[in-house]
C-alpha cells in the first residue's frame, strides 16, 4: 500500500460525503495504491451511515467521542497500511489534489510534510473569521515562546508522514484534542525527523468544530502540557 489517507470526523454527515467523494476519485486516477479510511470520533449524527455508503472506505469508530487527536492517532497508527501517511480534514478545506507537491518532498528525503496557510506562497481562497486568524497567531506566538515549533502554521489539518516517521510520533503522542498537532512537530524535533513546511491551496469551511472560546483554553493548556511530558521524559 502506497498511501493510507486518514480522516477524523465528528458530527461530519454534512460535510463528508463530497469530501469522500472527491478523494475517491481523485485516488482512483492515480497509479498507486491507496486506502481511505475514517474515523468517526463517537459522533452522534448520522455520519457513519454517510461513511458507509462508501464502500470502498474503511470505516472505524470510537465508542465515544475521544477528540481529533485521539481519532488520528488510531488512524495513523493502528489502521493505516501505506508507506505514506496522510490525515486530513473532513471539511477537504486542502484540496486533495495538493498531495501532487508532497512526492517530490518524500524522495529528496523528507519525513513529514505539513501544510501552511501562512506560507507567503500559500494560495487562501476563503479565509477564516478575523477572530479566528488573531487566535491562530496568538497560539502560534504562545508555541514560539515556549520553544515548541519553528513552524509558521501547526494546525492546518493537511500533514503527511513517512510510515517510519508515523510510528515514531504517533506512539509518543499522549494529547487527544486540537493541539496534537503542534505535540507531533515537537515529537519529531526531538527525534531529528526532517519536516517540511510546504504552501498549500486553502479555503475555509464556515463550520469549523474548533470552539473559540472553550477548544481554544484546552488548547492553550494542553501546550503546557506538552512541555512539563518534555521535562519527564516521557517523549524519548
Amino acid at each position: 500500500m502506497h498511501l493510507s489517507l486518514v480522516i477524523p470526523a465528528y458530527n461530519e454527515a454534512q460535510r463528508i460525503g463530497p469530501t469522500l467523494e472527491q478523494t475517491r476519485d481523485y485516488l482512483a486516477r492515480q497509479g498507486y495504491d491507496a486506502e481511505i479510511i475514517v474515523v468517526d470520533d463517537g459522533s452522534r449524527d448520522n455520519t457513519a451511515a454517510v461513511v458507509g455508503a462508501f464502500g470502498s472506505v474503511k470505516l472505524v469508530r470510537l465508542d465515544r467521542n475521544r477528540g481529533k487527536g485521539a481519532a488520528v492517532r488510531r488512524g495513523m497508527l493502528k489502521e493505516a497500511r501505506g508507506a505514506y501517511r496522510f490525515y486530513y480534514d473532513a471539511d477537504a478545506s486542502t484540496p486533495i489534489e495538493e498531495l501532487e507537491a508532497c512526492w517530490p518532498r518524500f524522495d529528496a528525503g523528507i519525513d513529514i510534510v505539513i501544510g501552511s496557510r501562512a506560507h507567503a506562497a500559500s494560495r487562501i481562497e476563503r479565509r477564516q473569521a478575523w477572530y479566528r486568524e488573531r487566535m491562530g497567531r496568538v497560539y502560534n506566538h504562545f508555541l514560539r515562546g515556549l520553544g515548541l515549533t519553528q513552524f509558521l502554521d501547526t494546525q492546518c489539518g493537511f500533514k503527511g508522514f513517512t510510515a517510519q516517521a508515523a510510528e515514531a510520533c504517533f506512539s509518543r503522542q499522549m494529547l487527544d484534542g486540537f493541539s496534537f498537532d503542534a505535540e507531533l512537530l515537537y515529537i519529531a524535533a526531538m527525534h531529528g525527523l526532517r519536516v517540511d513546511e510546504i504552501p498549500v491551496r486553502w479555503r475555509n469551511s464556515p463550520k469549523s468544530r474548533v470552539n473559540p472560546l472553550t477548544d481554544s483554553t484546552r488548547m492553550f493548556l494542553d501546550l503546557l502540557r506538552v512541555r512539563a511530558n518534555a521535562a519527564a521524559g516521557r517523549y524519548a
